[in-house]
């Protein structure tokens, strides 16, 4: 098996169905492959987590495999239900185009844009008809539909299943026919969704389709990454942040960062498994390598080094006007301060809390874990907010 296919089928797999041996054989043939991925237009950010998709993707397209990105126009109209307790907000076309701009501006530093096609399903589900819908919905059962995690979960809480979200795998089943393809890449999280297309395919095209999950990566914490519970590494985190939320995983996770979110020889990380912390250095230098560069990456290494390890306060902190009150609470400081540094999204008002209770959090040194604690600063003079191991922030009334 050359070196591409084995790559391609052991790297960054979770599970490919019917069988990986299938696939294997499929793709020593010779045989080029349409295969996709598709994406949910409604979140604005993305994280580590979310790249390992797409680095596969990758991996296919300088094979010469033909790869499409799906930007899910149609069926974010619906919303997908996978993993949610309850019905999803529907978004205005002003946000999806905003998203999906800001989702490409993210990935660019890995996508070749030269070496994949974009599509957009709402150019075919929009315009179907109700005798469309009808056709397609004839080919899968209610009772398969309904025997979704996620829905079953809800129904045995007492809680609603709007008619609309069970139409949401059949939609995005419904791709994999009007595209004909091969293969769909997705998350674990989008199997069945993606086992609805391959039953699709195999009904409407009389083809098979091969369904390949990547692995969900860990946060900062060792739980999964998620946005609310702020243990995301961010796409557009500085080089700081990126290479300093690496360094902070828990050593456990450094074989599954190294192997899912970088292209490092897996042999180094062998001969470094008695070195975790050079191990670590190395892994937290290739991923802010990969979105900020070289130089980025190595000046964020060196302020780690400086900053955490020898526990030297950094150079040239930047300085903001905070306007509360010298005497207000320390949350509220804490708040302003970061919002008006990094931007309302940064830390939500739990995390802000929960790292002051936690030790997180000093004033000029001063370490303070009640957050509702009142403040009594000079306001005459700068003082300097440290938040978290790694940021640091001068600020004045």
């Amino acid at each position: 098996m050359n070196q591409d296919i084995t790559k391609i089928l052991d790297r960054r797999v979770e599970k490919i169905l019917p069988s990986k041996l299938q696939l294997q054989k499929l793709l020593e043939s010779g045989q080029k492959l349409r295969l996709y991925q598709g994406f949910d237009p409604t979140g604005g950010r993305l994280h580590l987590g979310h790249t390992i998709g797409l680095r596969q993707l990758m991996d296919f397209a300088r094979a010469d495999h033909e790869v499409i990105f799906l930007f899910g126009t149609g069926t974010v109209l619906v919303g997908d239900p996978s993993e949610r307790d309850t019905g999803r907000k529907l978004i205005t076309k002003e946000e999806i185009d905003a998203n999906i701009q800001g989702w490409k501006d993210q990935v660019a530093p890995i996508v070749d844009f030269d070496l994949i096609t974009i599509k957009q399903n709402g150019d075919w589900l929009i315009p179907l008809t109700l005798k469309d819908i009808i056709r397609i919905a004839s080919h899968i059962s209610a009772v398969q539909l309904f025997k979704r995690d996620s829905f079953t979960r809800r129904l045995k809480k007492g809680n609603t299943v709007w008619y609309h979200e069970t139409m949401y795998p059949l939609l995005q089943g419904y791709d994999s026919v009007v595209m004909d393809v091969d293969l769909e890449i997705g998350g674990t999280d989008q199997e069945f969704n993606m086992l609805i297309g391959r039953d699709l395919q195999k009904k409407m095209n009389n083809r098979e389709k091969f369904v390949l999950t990547v692995p969900m990566i860990l946060g900062t914490d060792g739980g999964q990454m998620s946005k609310t519970t702020g243990n995301c590494i961010w796409l557009n985190d500085s080089p700081q942040d990126m290479y300093g939320k690496v360094m902070s995983i828990p050593d456990s996770q450094i074989q599954s960062y190294w192997q899912l979110l970088t292209d490092l020889p897996l042999n180094q990380l062998k001969e470094l498994e008695d070195q975790p912390l050079t191990a670590k250095k190395r892994l937290a230098h290739n991923i802010t390598h990969q979105f900020h560069g070289q130089a980025q990456a190595s000046k964020a290494q060196t302020h780690f080094e400086s900053t955490i390890q020898a526990k030297h306060t950094p150079q040239n902190i930047p300085l903001i006007k905070n306007s509360v009150d010298p005497t207000e609470l320390l949350f509220s400081h804490t708040k302003h301060i970061l919002e008006t540094h990094k931007g309302r999204d940064y830390q939500t008002n739990g995390q802000i809390k929960r790292m002051i209770q936690q030790g997180g959090v000093e004033i000029d040194g001063q370490k303070i874990t009640k957050p509702q604690q009142k403040l009594d600063l000079d306001p005459h003079s700068t003082q300097t907010l440290r938040y978290g191991k790694r940021l640091y922030i001068n600020f004045e009334f």
